[in-house]
């Protein structure tokens, strides 16, 4: 195949910098002006529509620039001063935020019919973000100060147990209008496993182990344990499930030497990439130029519609995020999909805010859009797989490492 345009070659360092130097500037020169916090996406229509999830992500992007020197440290802490003042007066729910908020009132945007209130899962990822904020930034400087207590103050207030409905799981939603309506249990094995350490972890309204194994784990329910493509699949669904998985809980969570009664979180995350990339190497459905360099099924945009994309969920649509998050897990793979993109796609996917969400060349279309929750996790975890910053500094809070040692988990941080 000719390569698209002529995107100068670099060493793959060079390369990795490049893409997530290119890549920040989504949330960086992108940032809503009234809160300092990444759009859900690139549309005019989303200009006020903030994702709490994908801000999460984006706080922890800031300690990246500060490390690599894109911006400075007093950059970061005036963008972190307003990003904690407008959380501190949006509306929550019980502490919990809802999927969307408005970035100039803080009020909740619905992101669907029932789901108006809060979200669980999106404000763990927020929280995620927020307590490696904490801890990164710790100088004793008034301004550091702040930023400090109003994320103390923020996580003090989200009443995990009360989303446990009495019961022995967590929930997902809980509206203002609906209640329990959604009733959807948070559940693994899936991109949740963070919303249970967390709540395990919080100073108050903490669940207790029992919530954990009876909820999340589903009493062992979670695990498969069979093989496919003759790699063994300790948890979740056949083949994996979309790529997500591995990333979201794991910006800050250090999946290595990470174990617990139900699996090894390093092998768990490892064998579902592996997984991935050999579905797409094998290509059974026959899609144009998936193979060893084009691969990665995750939930992205393909047309008009953000949709799952697995190996038993495949329309031929790679998502980029997938294979490039997956960097810590396959890096030689992550690398030549990186490569692919960049020297072969070039500018069909490659723009002001680095790679776009996604293509499928079987039906010659390429996004040209770019969101939150995918833009953000190619910086972090191609950032651990360089030098572990986000997971060294997540690893380090106190409540984290109570949270973890509460349901009995094991990782070389703890020790």
């Amino acid at each position: 195949m000719t390569k698209q345009t002529a995107l100068p070659y670099l060493e793959d360092d060079a390369l990795l910098e490049l893409v997530q130097r290119q890549t920040f500037s989504y949330f960086w020169d992108f940032a809503h002006s009234g809160s300092g916090l990444p759009r859900e996406r690139d549309h005019e229509h989303y200009k006020d529509v903030i994702t709490t999830g994908g801000s999460g992500f984006g706080v922890m992007t800031i300690i990246v620039a500060v490390e690599r020197k894109w911006i400075s440290r007093a950059q970061a802490i005036m963008r972190l001063l307003k990003i904690v003042a407008f959380l501190d007066k949006a509306e929550n729910h019980r502490g919990a935020f809802s999927h969307w908020l408005n970035g100039r009132t803080g009020k909740t945007i619905p992101f669907a019919k029932k789901d108006d209130g809060a979200d669980l899962v999106e404000t763990a990822f927020l929280f995620q973000g927020l307590l490696t904020a904490r801890q990164y930034f710790n100088r004793r400087n008034k301004e550091e100060q702040i930023i400090r207590a109003t994320i103390t103050r923020l996580w003090h207030q989200v009443e995990w147990s009360w989303f446990t409905r009495g019961r022995d799981a967590l929930y997902w939603h809980w509206s203002p209008k609906h209640r329990w309506a959604m009733n959807l249990r948070i559940e693994g094995y899936n991109e949740a496993l963070i919303t249970y350490i967390l709540a395990a972890a919080a100073p108050k309204h903490s669940i207790t182990k029992n919530v954990y194994e009876c909820g999340w784990a589903r009493n062992g329910a979670m695990k498969n344990g069979r093989s496919f493509y003759k790699t063994r699949l300790p948890l979740g669904p056949d083949l994996g499930g979309p790529l997500f998985f591995a990333h979201y809980s794991f910006v800050g969570l250090d999946p290595n030497g990470l174990r617990d009664a139900f699996a090894d979180y390093g092998k768990q995350n490892k064998a579902q990439v592996t997984i991935n990339y050999r579905y797409c190497a094998d290509n059974p459905r026959g899609y144009k130029n998936y193979g060893k360099n084009s691969w990665g099924l995750s939930a992205c945009d393909y047309k008009r519609r953000y949709r799952e994309h697995s190996p038993v969920k495949d329309n031929g649509t790679i998502c980029c995020a997938a294979a490039l998050a997956s960097m810590p897990y396959f890096p030689e793979a992550s690398l030549d999909a990186l490569r692919y993109f960049y020297e072969v796609l070039g500018n069909r996917i490659w723009g002001r805010y680095g790679f776009s969400e996604s293509y499928n060349e079987t039906r010659k279309w390429y996004a040209t859009s770019h969101l939150a929750i995918n833009q953000g996790p190619i910086i972090l975890m191609i950032e651990n797989y360089r030098s572990g910053l986000l997971w060294k500094w997540f690893m380090k809070d106190k409540d984290v490492r109570r949270g973890l040692k509460k349901l009995g988990f094991k990782s070389p941080h703890l020790k």
